[in-house]
């Protein structure tokens, strides 16, 4: 049974005297947070992304990863053999522990004038070049070890044990995805409305029930000349990682922030660009006042209003079109966020309407 049904049916069950007065429900005008919302399409990224490679030519020698776990910054993921140039780095090491030797005895042949001091200059400079040559063989040792760069996790990997890799060639894929990047345009005309900080809502076709918060964190240094738009990237945490790259997020902008006053659409009286209610008077029995009223925003089921109303007013929300300026109402209830209109009605007609 409709709502209207069901107060016409509570109406008629009522006796004469009752009838005099129309039942209606009322509504508070009262101050809420509100802004102007602004819509848009974005594409999600990953906090940090990357893509790995080798920067040599191998043998994969060992794989410490399957895919899809977490992964820790500086994590082994990927050995190649690297037989060849740690046998290059022994013999470098060698070489070094020689010439040092060689550093030594002459410097105290030096001391008991039995050396010249350019020869000792010589050889503490051949020391120098084995030890740089050391150390670029065990800096190209590192590029045989494929280590994570941030924590994230891991993708599928794209090669096995025995693959020969190549500089540039695909292996895996490391996203960091507790926060991601929600890139999206907007309107050039709402550029003035935008700053950095700015909060929003996401949602996602995949999770239809959630909401994800976030905030705009850069907007871009250009306006595309055909679109007219300006690209904005916002941040969006994902503490749970349900959020993927490339999904497709539907973005809502709370613009212009505010506490305004604000009542049920359904007490609006429109009349062409006009708008009235009708404000019952508590302390006068109950009578009816039509005023006029200047609305702004709407959401579903509330107006804003800019004039007409101040904070704790009074209005008739359900019963508007039973009732006119001046008459006397009789009040079943006042509909909140604690209390519907259905309940109001029900709980009128079990009391048998007194």
């Amino acid at each position: 049974m409709g709502l209207m049904l069901l107060l016409f049916v509570l109406l008629s069950s009522l006796p004469l005297a009752a009838q005099e007065r129309t039942a209606v429900i009322g509504a508070r005008a009262t101050l809420s947070d509100w802004a102007d919302p602004l819509e848009a399409l974005g594409t999600l990224e990953a906090d940090e992304s990357v893509t790995l490679s080798a920067t040599v030519t191998e043998i994969i020698a060992q794989i410490d990863f399957e895919g899809g776990e977490h992964v820790q910054a500086g994590q082994l993921l990927i050995r190649l053999a690297d037989a060849e140039p740690r046998a290059k780095l022994r013999a470098a090491q060698a070489l070094r522990d020689e010439r040092l030797a060689a550093v030594n005895r002459l410097a105290q042949l030096e001391q008991r004038n039995l050396a010249p001091r350019a020869e000792v200059e010589d050889s503490r400079a051949r020391l120098r070049q084995v030890e740089a040559e050391i150390a670029a063989l065990e800096a190209r040792l590192a590029n045989y070890r494929i280590r994570a760069p941030f924590d994230g996790v891991m993708g599928f990997r794209r090669v096995s044990v025995g693959t020969l890799v190549t500089p540039g060639m695909e292996l895996a894929t490391l996203d960091k995805l507790d926060r991601m990047k929600l890139d999206f345009r907007v309107p050039e005309v709402e550029l003035g409305s935008l700053a950095p900080g700015m909060s929003l809502t996401a949602r996602s076709a995949a999770f239809p029930a959630a909401r994800f918060e976030g905030e705009i964190a850069t907007i871009g240094s250009r306006v595309d000349p055909v679109s007219r738009s300006v690209p904005v990237r916002a941040l969006l945490a994902n503490p749970t990682e349900r959020l993927r790259p490339g999904m497709l997020m539907e973005v809502t902008l709370a613009r212009r922030l505010r506490d305004t006053l604000v009542i049920p659409e359904s007490a609006l009286i429109p009349e062409g660009e006009r708008h009235h209610v009708l404000r019952i008077h508590e302390d006068d029995d109950g009578r009816i006042e039509r005023r006029r009223v200047r609305v702004g925003e709407r959401r579903p089921g509330e107006v804003e209003i800019l004039a007409g109303l101040t904070p704790g007013d009074l209005v008739v929300s359900h019963g508007v079109e039973r009732t006119r300026d001046g008459a006397r109402v009789r009040l079943l209830g006042i509909v909140d966020d604690t209390t519907t209109v259905r309940e109001l009605l029900e709980a009128d007609r079990d009391g048998g309407g007194a």
